[in-house]
């Protein structure tokens, strides 16, 4: 029997996502030999389409013989693959060590990690935190070990950082346009509209997963309960009734149409999903359904 590459992941999961890919969507990619096909001209021989002369274009992309005929110069454009930079952002703040959203948050981060390296990708990881851990940018299949010993030694969350100083301390350590995926129940304080504007200025598309334990999606209110504010520590006593848990429900679900909002208007993609989901249904079910990821 193989041993364990990682605790992170079975292997029969590594081995399923050896096969998979992320899917961007706006190709933010960066001068790099890689795997994503380029929506401009490159220098590879796989030819696009044409387009018109413009003064400054290589001379040596003319095609000649169209000028001969049409005596009117067109550029060649031809197909060129480069590179993706994939960060990955894992939320660190009290909250999500509640029903294991943060073990979820280090598995997911894996699975992600793992397809970016399969493909040749570059990849780095950053925890949120106010002293933030980073795994520096790398690249291919040799790479997999120090991302799983990164994941690995990561330990529990503990921080109230700023939502928004957060990603702005992660930026100032990141270069390259390409893919963000934001790993985050997104109930911590502060800004997340700045924060969202400072990972789309830099050039990064959006991929937010919501990370909700099984309790916060579907509460037992059946008895009077102390709620605790993991962030802040604030507490409320509440009483269970039918018109909370509507309420609760309501102010959920709305919260969740406006992250969505806040990723769709930047060009992003938003999901919630459930700590208490096995990892398995969520990588090869839910992602690959809203097409996050695919073959």
């Amino acid at each position: 029997m193989p041993a364990q590459l990682t605790s992170l992941l079975e292997n029969d999961v590594v081995s399923r996502l050896e096969r998979l890919r992320v899917r961007p969507r706006c190709h933010f990619t960066n001068r790099f030999t890689g795997s994503h096909l380029a929506r401009k001209g490159g220098t590879s021989t796989d030819f696009a389409d044409f387009r018109d002369y413009v003064p400054g274009d290589d001379m040596r992309f003319v095609d000649w013989n169209s000028f001969a005929r049409l005596h009117r110069p067109y550029i060649k454009l031809f197909h060129e693959e480069e590179i993706t930079h994939f960060l990955v952002l894992i939320d660190a703040s009290r909250s999500m060590a509640f029903e294991d959203k943060f073990a979820r948050a280090r598995e997911l981060a894996a699975a992600f990690g793992l397809m970016a390296l399969r493909h040749t990708e570059r990849l780095s990881i950053h925890c949120l935190s106010h002293q933030p851990k980073r795994l520096p940018p790398c690249t291919g299949r040799a790479s997999m070990g120090k991302l799983f010993a990164f994941l690995e030694g990561l330990t529990e969350a503990d921080d109230t950082v700023p939502f928004e100083s957060a990603i702005e301390s992660a930026l100032e350590h990141h270069a390259g346009r390409g893919v963000v995926i934001l790993l985050s129940d997104f109930l911590s304080f502060g800004d997340f509209q700045r924060a969202f504007n400072a990972l789309f200025s830099a050039g990064l598309e959006i991929l937010a997963l919501q990370i909700l334990g099984p309790t916060e999606i579907d509460p037992d209110m059946t008895a009077d309960l102390r709620l605790v504010d993991a962030e802040r520590d604030d507490r409320l006593d509440v009483s269970a009734s039918g018109d909370l848990l509507a309420y609760y429900q309501e102010h959920r679900l709305a919260y969740e149409e406006s992250l969505q909002s806040l990723c769709q208007s930047r060009s992003g993609r938003f999901l919630s999903v459930s700590s208490g989901t096995p990892l398995e249904t969520t990588l090869f079910d839910a992602l690959r359904r809203h097409g996050w990821i695919s073959h």
